[in-house]
């Protein structure tokens, strides 16, 4: 696959009209950083001017071996003259939610957190985090920029920049915390208001890539069940089992009446650019609604057309 110059990755997603669904990153626990400056193309390890290289990857290689998923954060707009090193721990887990947050002296601090939150104190929430890291993609750069402003207009104390989140195809991509709820392409929309209706209680199936404490399977059966029934609860479709056959994948999630079942496929694109800098393209997993029924064996409601 070629790709014209100036093509941006996330234009020919639109244009594939690739499916949000069953993509959020993976990540239970959420390590999330203070680097006030300009970021490289990693944000710990090639932005001198926030974090030596060698302490970045310390940091990195603490956090990682521990579980964690790290990003970097700053606010939005112009940068401090005086930085500081704000620090959050999220843990994204259903059912154990919780935000902690807290503040360091030095970079170099973040070596000593204790990685469970304890060294801080319980956050509000949420944490809002666009992606915005322009070095690792450029559409991150331009529709992530864009939507963090419109975030930060109406939701100021809750929003920051954030490193890269994966997805670059589906920028600007957004992650709030601590239920770890990933979207994208949310500068296509009102993306204060998608933070609106977290504070609801509700998700915005359209734009969500799923949660990032779940499989990915969990995440697309959730959707599906989102489209038949219309319960966009955060809380609603807790998962309650999932096996994989030959072929398949059955989920069993926790309906308002009865347990759902979701049968999946899977299938791969079709060969594709996940990134504006990618030069060989590769192909992605799919997955497609197979039958979804409830626990009273009722007919399955009619198949989605985003999944036909």
């Amino acid at each position: 696959m070629t790709r014209a110059p100036g093509q941006a990755c996330s234009d020919l997603s639109l244009a594939r009209h690739d499916p949000l669904y069953g993509t959020a990153s993976a990540g239970s626990t959420w390590l999330l950083l203070e680097l006030s400056g300009p970021w490289g193309p990693s944000a710990f390890l090639q932005s001198p001017g926030c974090i030596a290289p060698e302490l970045g990857r310390a940091v990195v290689r603490r956090a990682e071996a521990a579980g964690l998923r790290i990003a970097a954060i700053r606010r939005p707009g112009r940068r401090p003259a005086q930085p500081r090193w704000r620090w959050f721990v999220a843990h994204a887990g259903v059912g154990a939610e919780a935000l902690y947050g807290g503040e360091v002296a030095e970079p170099r601090d973040y070596l000593d957190l204790a990685l469970d939150g304890s060294d801080g104190t319980p956050a509000a929430g949420p944490l809002v985090a666009v992606c915005a890291h322009g070095k690792h993609d450029q559409c991150c750069a331009v529709r992530g920029r864009a939507a963090t402003a419109a975030i930060a207009a109406r939701h100021p104390e809750s929003t920051w920049e954030c490193s890269h989140l994966g997805g670059d195809r589906f920028a600007a991509t957004m992650l709030i915390l601590p239920e770890g709820l990933c979207y994208g392409r949310v500068d296509t929309t009102d993306s204060a208001a998608l933070v609106d209706r977290y504070l609801d209680g509700r998700v915005d199936n359209r734009f969500l890539r799923g949660r990032t404490s779940l499989p990915h399977a969990v995440q697309a059966a959730q959707y599906f069940a989102r489209e038949a029934y219309g319960d966009d609860r955060i809380a609603a479709w807790r998962p309650i089992d999932v096996e994989r056959g030959e072929g398949f994948i059955r989920v069993v999630l926790a309906g308002a009446t009865a347990p759902v079942e979701v049968v999946l496929g899977e299938e791969l694109s079709g060969p594709l650019l996940s990134q504006c800098r990618a030069t060989v393209a590769g192909q992605v997993r799919v997955f497609t609604l197979t039958s979804l029924t409830t626990g009273e064996n009722r007919p399955s409601p009619p198949v989605p057309r985003s999944a036909e």
